[in-house]
């Protein structure tokens, strides 16, 4: 029986054959995937895979850097400059990216 924290399904289990052709598993953590943008479901880019490298390496420095890709990024701008100048209403755009649009417009 495996160790309790085996039993997950974050690990990954190897069959493995050991040199005195014993059959041994052996358990190994899932790589986790890259983020996505939640508007389009891209793949962000500019985000290093890798778990042990800093924060700032990790996303990039400019507005909703790691969570939009820069094409929703600009649209949401453009839609929270436009509700605040009195061209557009906050229900004329999708619910996806309204949130976006007030977390925008509160700073």
């Amino acid at each position: 029986m495996p160790k309790p924290m085996h039993r997950s399904s974050s690990f990954r289990r190897r069959d493995r054959v050991t040199p005195s052709k014993r059959h041994v598993i052996h358990y190994e953590r899932k790589p986790g995937s890259l983020p996505h943008c939640p508007i389009c479901k891209i793949e962000l880019n500019g985000i290093s895979p890798k778990q042990g490298s800093s924060k700032s390496r990790k996303t990039n420095s400019r507005l909703f850097g790691g969570v939009l890709c820069s094409k929703c990024a600009g649209t949401v701008i453009k839609l929270a400059s436009r509700i605040e100048h009195g061209e557009m209403k906050l229900n004329d755009i999708g619910i996806v990216q309204r949130n976006y649009v007030l977390q925008m417009m509160s700073h």
